[in-house]
């Protein structure tokens, strides 16, 4: 726990219903909000450390044993982490084909996780228009319970409104809706030629689909890779 005693922020990444994951997740996730990080912010003051989850089930044909296994691992889980993101490989059908290989699919789930996961860090790091601090991140993210994350890309014509739509309508996720969300964290990432109405657009279409009183907190960042490309997570 040396290395993860001074962190402000844990992700806790893992495939639960197996021995390693679904025992060792939840073990860390306690060992870190025992902890404690010193905080050199108005003074010195002792914070626990923000702890995300980002889980994933087994798919159906591992059997009955196997889900029961990692559905305790994630009651367990949920106790110690700030927000948990669950994301079940069953639902890796949903975005596959006949000719999607075995591979290919974890492939896509990772990404989605990767995607997700930067689209947080990004936006306290990343230069960018509007950039974040830690105690942005906190607001939303501190004690929040269950969480949903999506990610959209688009390019051409309407490419801001069509990524917002995207990450809206997350296939890979399980009953999961962002009516209600209490909370959100949204990031816009363009190149150079992002312009600030596809950064509105972008922003509002996602608002649309929270609770008028919910906390947005926002960012933007640029990506020179992501030139004709937007990107809404």
């Amino acid at each position: 726990m040396e290395h993860i005693k001074d962190s402000h922020m844990l992700f806790i990444t893992a495939g639960m219903g197996g021995g390693t994951g679904t025992g060792a997740a939840p073990v860390i996730a306690k060992a870190a909000r025992e902890a404690r990080a010193v905080v050199k912010d108005k003074g010195a003051k002792e914070k626990k450390i923000l702890t995300v989850g980002v889980v994933t089930k087994p798919f159906g044909f591992e059997g009955v044993r196997r889900m029961r296994i990692a559905e305790l691992g994630l009651e367990e889980l949920q106790k110690y982490v700030d927000t948990l993101i669950v994301i079940p490989n069953q639902n890796l059908f949903r975005i596959a084909n006949e000719k999607t290989t075995f591979a290919d699919a974890f492939q896509l789930a990772d990404n989605v996780l990767h995607i997700g996961i930067r689209g947080v860090t990004d936006l306290m790091v990343m230069p960018g228009l509007i950039n974040l601090d830690f105690a942005d991140i906190e607001t939303v993210m501190s004690e929040m319970g269950k969480a949903m994350i999506g990610t959209g890309e688009a390019e051409g014509e309407d490419r801001a409104i069509s990524a917002a739509e995207a990450a809206i309508s997350n296939p890979l996720l399980d009953n999961v809706s962002m009516k209600g969300a209490q909370g959100i964290l949204i990031n816009i990432t363009g190149g150079g030629d992002m312009t600030l109405f596809e950064v509105d657009s972008a922003a509002n279409r996602v608002r649309e689909e929270v609770d008028e009183n919910a906390n947005i907190i926002f960012g933007a960042t640029f990506d020179q890779a992501m030139e004709g490309r937007v990107r809404v997570s």
